[in-house]
């Protein structure tokens, strides 16, 4: 079984920082493309970042230039550094792991909260 564990959400003014982890534990024969999505209040789940095991990376508009994706393949976890946070950054933030056991399945990760005050 394969699990995805999150950490590093919490509550940080306007301007701040904050740094997402998410590691990737369990029977795991490779993990290929890692994201985070984020799904604020009423609103659907939106894709923020994407890494994939090479380490190619694309950006939602709304972060771009503030937040960067980043991964550890010898640790299976992927990070979200996540800089000059704003008020609408607020939401509950997914990690997403395509791993590869006998074939390749999609895991998420519980979710932590990420709440920006103005």
């Amino acid at each position: 079984q394969v699990q995805l564990v999150e950490s590093g959400g919490g509550l940080v003014q306007a301007g701040g920082s904050l740094r997402l982890s998410c590691a990737a534990s369990g029977s795991i024969g490779s993990v290929g493309a890692m994201r985070w999505h984020r799904q604020a209040p009423g609103k659907q789940r939106e894709l923020v970042a994407v890494i994939t095991r090479s380490g190619n990376t694309n950006y939602a508009d709304s972060v771009k230039g503030r937040f960067t994706i980043s991964r550890d393949n010898a640790k299976n976890t992927v990070y979200l550094q996540m800089n000059n946070l704003k008020p609408e950054d607020t939401a509950v933030y997914y990690c997403y792991a395509r791993v590869l056991i006998n074939t390749y399945n999609d895991y998420w990760g519980q979710g932590t909260q990420v709440t920006v005050s103005s």
